[in-house]
């Protein structure tokens, strides 16, 4: 039973991934990624209805026009890889929403919202750029349903535990229940959201090159939120990699950035 139980858990693994084609990686799929789709499209609906959406001024219009942007340099770089089918079931949508909240976010799928808070920070379209290249590069990385997938395994290890540790007392068994927690949480989850993070870094650095906008300015972004501080989070314990980090890696992808925007062509 316990060998069963451990097969388990690494057939899941092993089984169940698919190619990203921007990537070439291969990455858990073990949540089917239509109904992930379906009710992303649902709960974005929802939010935008009860929130307070901006249309129709110069920075809304900005919004949709960076999007717009980085999209086309999503489907050029797929196109030149014969991969336009993947992006078959993706709904871009860029909304511009009120909020003092310093942020914007992406759900599978392509359903994007940028806060106004986030505004003075990013300044410009060049600024903008870096964030919306960020954010879209999450949703065609496929990270929601790799959150997804990931969050199956570390249920399908509890398992795992509660079978290897069957014989053993309630309080050895809570023991052991708890140590996985934190255990794959340090060193499961928590790394595998930053790797999330510098991913949509690294290939939100090449969609902006694309796009027409200047790479070098996702250094000066990245500096400018900095100096707006984040706490003194350890890295460790941090699903973001620290601004220093993140600085230094931007600015290793930039000539790689400008190659493959080179390699595929700018949109003009």
């Amino acid at each position: 039973m316990k060998k069963i139980a451990v097969l388990l858990v690494l057939v899941l693994a092993a089984i169940a991934c698919a190619t990203n084609p921007y990537t070439g990686k291969s990455t858990m799929a073990l949540v089917n990624n239509d109904s992930l789709l379906a009710s992303s499209f649902s709960q974005y609906r929802q939010f935008l209805n009860e929130s307070t959406v901006i249309t129709g001024t110069a920075e809304a219009v900005m919004v949709d026009r960076v999007g717009g942007r980085i999209r086309q340099a999503a489907e050029k770089w797929a196109a030149s890889s014969g991969q336009s089918a993947y992006l078959d079931k993706y709904q871009w949508e860029y909304h511009l929403v009120r909020s003092n909240e310093v942020n914007a976010w992406c759900m599978p799928g392509g359903k994007i919202v940028v806060y106004t808070g986030i505004l003075p920070v990013t300044g410009d379209e060049e600024g903008l750029a870096v964030v919306l290249g960020h954010e879209v590069a999450h949703a065609l990385l496929n990270h929601g349903q790799q959150r997804a997938s990931a969050g199956v395994l570390q249920q399908a290890g509890a398992v795992g535990v509660g079978v290897l540790t069957a014989g053993k007392s309630q309080a050895a068994q809570e023991l052991a229940q708890a140590a996985y927690g934190t255990g794959s949480t340090v060193m499961g989850t928590l790394p595998f959201s930053r790797s999330h993070e510098s991913e949509a870094d690294h290939i939100g650095l090449i969609l902006m090159a694309i796009a027409g906008y200047n790479p070098d300015l996702s250094v000066t972004f990245w500096e400018r939120m900095s100096a707006l501080g984040g706490g003194g989070t350890p890295q460790f314990l941090s699903t973001h990699p620290s601004d220093e980090t993140r600085i230094s890696s931007l600015r290793g992808w930039i000539p790689e950035a400008r190659q493959k925007a080179g390699e595929i062509g700018v949109i003009r």
